[in-house]
């Protein structure tokens, strides 16, 4: 009777074994299932940052493309002020003034 109760106590035990290895086997499926979620979102939202970034790269460089020929037009403002064609341009349209040779003419208001 020994021998049957012993081989009964071995069945267990071996049973106990494989539902201990699968229990491990479907924990660790579980562990790495959610690790390729975490994976898959932080991907996701990578990407989604990713996509913001090139848009706002865009953006930036649209507006330095624009701020580069500002400047350029500027210089050449600079440039332009430093004439005595604008100084003449301004001394008549803002002081009025004219040169000795030139004859100006004032429109007659009706009344």
């Amino acid at each position: 009777m020994k021998k049957n109760s012993s081989m009964g106590r071995g069945a267990r035990k071996r049973k106990k074994d494989r539902w201990g290895n699968r229990m491990a086997i479907m924990g660790i499926t579980l562990v790495v299932f959610c690790l390729g979620v975490v994976v898959n979102v932080r991907i996701t939202s990578m990407e989604k940052k990713d996509q913001e970034y090139q848009e706002r790269e865009l953006l930036l460089q649209q507006q330095y493309d624009k701020e580069l020929s500002r400047a350029e037009d500027l210089k050449e403002y600079e440039v332009y002020v430093q004439t005595k064609q604008y100084v003449e341009e301004v001394a008549k349209q803002k002081l009025g003034l004219v040169k000795p040779d030139e004859i100006l003419l004032k429109p007659v208001p009706k009344n």
